[in-house]
Parts: C-alpha cells; structure tokens; sequence
C-alpha cells in the first residue's frame, strides 16, 4: 500500500511499513509537521503521546483540521499526574509514559482492530527515554515499528535532539527509513 506524504522536500509517497524520524529542536513547532503527516491519505490514525495529555492532543488535531473521527489518542500522562481520564472509543490510557510494554500492546491493539490506511504518530521518543531508558525506548520503538510493517501502516517518531548525546541521536536515527529535521527557522529537510 502506498501513503501520500504531506511533508516538505520528502518523497510525495511511502509503501506501508515506513518509519519516519522526525528530528527537532525542543524548541521547534512541530504540530504542523505531525499533523499533515496524520491528515493526508488514511483512514484511521492513532497518536502516541508521552508528552501532552488527550486534551491538548485533541486541540492540536482540532486547530490543525485533523478529521478527529478517524483519530484514536493513547494518553501515557494523565494517570500518573491523577488527572480525571474518560475512557472512550478514542481514547485510551496507559499508566506513565515509562510503561513501554503498555503502549506496544496499545499500538497493537490499534492495528488489529482498524483496516484500511493507518497513521501512527509517536510523540515523543526523548520522552520515552527520559522516563524509562535508551534501551528500552528502542526495543519498544523496534517493536512498534515491526507492527507497522507487519500491518502494512506508517508511522512518524518525535526525537528532540539537542537533549540527547549525538550518539544516542545517530542511534535512533539509524532505525528508520526516512529522516525528517526541522530547523528551528522551520526550513524542513528530509532524507530517505
């Protein structure tokens, strides 16, 4: 299956299985990038977010015009801070970001149950990292990415970089199948 892509100077399309870092400054407004990514050619879209609760998730998606009927938000902060959650069919919580194991079930759980066009948005890995460790944020980022592949859906990683050692950067870039860097200006490059 082929996916159009609505991101600046990369390819126009990716086959199902394609993995995409997205590298950024921490600084960097990165919600317009995800959220052409997640609007453009699909039919059901999940965002993984280890760095803002649902609420604000759905506020991007509603700002930037993302058809939130096709949009399923997997929240990993408002257990933890004990804020109040409502579970619904677009919404699904994990207990803190560090629980790895929680959100490959829950990205899993999104695959097998939708058919169709599938977008998986992954915000953010420096999250990730920061609340578990770099080892078993990549094996979780593998296992993800083998779902994608297995279910022939695409997904986009958030790295923000400067937070990292280059090392640890230059690892996790050499995950992917495409790379996405946005400069703090916004000038968009991408590598495939």
């Amino acid at each position: 299956m082929e996916y159009s892509l609505a991101i600046e100077n990369a390819p126009e399309t990716v086959s199902g299985g394609t993995s995409i870092l997205l590298v950024h400054p921490s600084t960097a407004e990165t919600d317009r990038v995800d959220t052409d990514f997640l609007k453009t050619d699909t039919d059901h879209l999940l965002v993984v977010s280890t760095r803002t609760t649902a609420r604000e998730v759905k506020q991007k998606l509603e700002h930037y015009e993302v058809d939130e009927q096709r949009a399923t938000i997997l929240d990993t902060l408002s257990v933890e801070r004990g804020y109040s959650r409502r579970k619904s069919d677009s919404v699904r919580y994990v207990s803190s970001p560090d629980d790895l194991e929680g959100i490959v079930d829950q990205v899993r759980r999104f695959l097998t149950e939708t058919d169709g066009k599938r977008r998986v948005s992954v915000d953010s890995i420096t999250e990730m990292i920061y609340y578990a460790d770099e080892e078993q944020a990549r094996e979780a980022i593998q296992e993800i990415q083998s779902l994608l592949a297995d279910h022939d859906a695409v997904g986009l990683f958030h790295l923000a970089a400067e937070v990292h050692e280059e090392s640890v950067v230059d690892d996790f870039r050499s995950l992917f199948d495409g790379i996405v860097e946005l400069d703090e200006d916004g000038t968009l490059t991408a590598t495939f």
